[in-house]
């Protein structure tokens, strides 16, 4: 009886000391994993005009250099969940009339059953027009854009991020934010390094539609220079840059990219750490085009 007890509290004395620690071992879950493994969103198409799916044993997968085995790879036909992120501080170089006119190139592009969100941001950021797809209601809203005060982009997108997207998830996977910006930010709470890597986590793929940087290609202190931010939030979450002057190819090609090229691959990683950044590499047999996010963040600081 006495060494069943002594055991029953060496037990206890174990859980506790676990429960304990736990919390502070782990920052949160990784988002991007689930029982079906961890998930990638992914662009894939034929480089010709073929329309023919793309199979799993098409694709190769490297995580920290390490090849990893492909558990599934299909085709994601759900509607788009795109946010506009609009710059529309005093400095920033197009008229008012010309960012309406690029968000709207978006309200004529989506296919039935998407929908945009738009926010436009200085000091901070504002919401123009909540989830919809209707190009009458979103061309209406836009009444309210104006150009005043700094660029607090970093701020915007860890707002759109977590009050916008965040909401919609898990049960939403095709997310996307749409970049109307130089890539410039003054003064934002939020750093860089984390607002990409929450994206990187959330599976939250950018596009941007390039403003020429007003700043010239200044240094920044502790933050990327202003065109440095768009290319590495763009290649750091799978998406891709057009210029500002191509609202209309852009809109075009986002649009029908998110409906007709996006696909979910599964996989579990082998050898990876959740103390450090793992390294995403997916490339595909010749013919083939692929694009995914460039890393897992870290899970755990």
């Amino acid at each position: 009886m006495k060494s069943s007890a002594k055991t029953f509290f060496l037990l206890s004395l174990c859980l506790l000391i676990f429960t304990a620690f736990a919390p502070a071992q782990s920052r949160r879950n990784v988002k991007t994993t689930d029982e079906g493994g961890t998930i990638l969103s992914v662009v894939a198409s034929h480089g010709g005009k073929s329309d023919a799916p793309i199979k799993a044993d098409s694709l190769f997968l490297y995580e920290n250099g390490v090849e990893q085995k492909i558990k599934n790879f299909t085709f994601d036909p759900s509607p788009s969940k795109i946010v506009l992120v609009v710059d529309n501080s005093q400095t920033i170089q197009p008229e008012i009339e010309n960012l309406k006119a690029a968000v709207m190139e978006f309200a004529y592009e989506i296919f039935e059953g998407d929908e945009l969100y738009v926010i436009a941001y200085d000091n901070e950021p504002a919401i123009i027009q909540d989830w919809t797809g209707d190009a009458k209601k979103i061309e209406k809203s836009l009444s309210t854009f104006r150009k005043q005060g700094n660029p607090f982009l970093f701020d915007a997108l860890n707002a759109t991020v977590n009050e916008v997207l965040l909401p919609l998830m898990p049960g939403t996977r095709k997310t996307a934010i749409v970049l109307i910006s130089d890539g410039l930010d003054r003064g934002s709470k939020t750093q860089f390094d984390k607002i990409l890597a929450e994206m990187q986590d959330d599976n939250i793929t950018v596009y941007a539609l390039q403003i020429p940087d007003r700043t010239g290609g200044a240094y920044r202190r502790n933050q990327p220079k202003a065109a440095d931010v768009i290319t590495q939030l763009t290649e750091g979450t799978g998406g891709t840059i057009f210029s500002f002057d191509e609202a209309q190819l852009a809109a075009k090609t986002i649009c029908e990219e998110l409906r007709k090229n996006r696909y979910l691959l599964s996989y579990f990683p082998t050898n990876n750490s959740t103390y450090d950044a793992r390294r995403v590499f997916l490339v595909a047999q010749e013919g083939i085009t692929v694009r995914t996010k460039a890393a897992h963040p870290p899970n755990v600081k």
